[in-house]
């Protein structure tokens, strides 16, 4: 769907995977407990200098000569990255094999201001008495990073950074021009206070996409792009995650709506908290997604408005709930259509400042009760009841 593809996908924190009872592997006890912790760490900073300073070989050596690391380390090629560690959190060991839990941090230069995190679980076996790399994996119920799914191209634009598996350049570049024209359309409306540039990731399937969100692809069948933190770790900048298969059947002024949407989602995560209700984030990202379209009410909200046709009128504004993609298509479309109207009548008749500024008030709140009336209140000078019965009246007005 044009201009959807918002989903809140639950955080990952990157903490010490538990082995079950049973599986062969013990904690790393004894007198030589510490110093086997400290060999590892070892050789994982040893791998993390590697793949900083481009050293193929050096990256190699810390490998067992079963592993087949020369691939993940050649995928990483183009990526500029600024930083990269590991930092381990547990040791699993039996005698000359090991199970590693560890967080691995890592920053694109130019683009995170903080490390992106994601938990990781390395094999490892020692040989001759030094440790060496089997495996590095994502910890279980974690998504994937790009370059375990192929070599990662990548497209450099004026505010916006794609990286793509399985992609043509050409494409890459394509999103990238419209990432470009996404950043200055959202600064427009939003303002200034957010870092201004965008990192897109393109995999090269919805099962690569879901791979990376570490969910079912199911769940994001027809979505376009989402916006999240968590592509496989924890973000300080939201990644745009693209679903190549939706968003390659969007028309070019659709594409665009996609990804202005996903990139107000970018912009206004610091003012975006459990405080917000879905229908004003996903509205909100709407409505800068369509501004300036030129596109009427009924052309940008058309389940909604043959709804209203046939006589219906929601008696609310809409729940969370209603946004789950599992749910029936035209409910969650029209979830998104009445959070876009509710913005849209609230720049048309309070102004667009004061439509930035109750986001931001609402958003000031570290919890749901009592935010939206609050902000209603202040910003607004209105009350919960008083807004739902304009909205109302506002779609009647736009739509039918």
């Amino acid at each position: 769907m044009a201009g959807r593809g918002r989903v809140r996908v639950p955080g990952v924190v990157a903490c010490c995977v538990l082995l079950l009872a049973g599986s062969g592997l013990v904690g790393c006890g004894g007198p030589d407990g510490g110093a086997q912790r400290a060999a590892v760490q070892r050789v994982l900073d040893r791998r993390a200098a590697a793949v900083l300073d481009r050293d193929r070989s050096a990256f190699l050596a810390t490998g067992a000569p079963s592993a087949n690391a020369a691939d993940s380390f050649d995928h990483l090629h183009d990526v500029p990255l600024a930083a990269w560690s590991y930092r381990l959190t547990a040791l699993h060991r039996t005698g000359d094999r090991a199970t590693a839990d560890a967080e691995l941090r890592y920053r694109v230069q130019g683009y995170d201001r903080e490390p992106v995190t994601a938990a990781r679980v390395l094999r490892l076996t020692r040989t001759d008495g030094r440790w060496y790399v089997g495996s590095d994996e994502p910890a279980p119920g974690t998504g994937e990073q790009l370059w375990e799914q192929g070599s990662v191209e990548v497209a450099h634009g004026a505010h916006s950074l794609v990286l793509g598996v399985g992609q043509p350049r050409y494409a890459l570049r394509a999103v990238a021009r419209l990432a470009d024209r996404a950043v200055p359309a959202v600064s427009a409306a939003w303002g200034d206070d957010w870092p201004g540039h965008v990192v897109v990731v393109v995999p090269r399937t919805l099962n690569g996409m879901a791979g990376l969100l570490g969910a079912p692809a199911a769940g994001y069948r027809g979505i376009a792009a989402v916006t999240t933190a968590e592509t496989g770790g924890k973000a300080p900048a939201d990644r745009i995650v693209v679903n190549p298969e939706a968003y390659g059947g969007l028309s070019e002024p659709g594409k665009q709506v996609v990804l202005t949407h996903e990139t107000t989602h970018v912009a206004t995560r610091a003012h975006t908290d459990a405080a917000t209700p879905l229908w004003l984030s996903e509205g909100y990202a709407d409505w800068i997604g369509y501004r300036g379209s030129g596109r009427t009410p009924a052309e940008v909200a058309p389940e909604l408005d043959r709804f209203v046709a046939q006589g219906h009128l929601p008696g609310a504004l809409p729940k969370d709930a209603d946004f789950a993609f599992a749910a029936d298509a035209g409910k969650l479309a029209r979830a998104y259509e009445g959070g876009w109207l509710a913005c849209r009548m609230i720049a048309d008749r309070w102004g667009e400042a004061r439509l930035h500024d109750f986001y931001a008030a609402v958003g000031d709140h570290s919890r749901r009760a009592g935010a939206v009336e609050d902000a209603l209140k202040k910003v607004l000078g209105t009350t919960a009841a008083e807004f739902t019965r304009q909205w109302r009246a506002y779609l009647t007005e736009q739509l039918g």
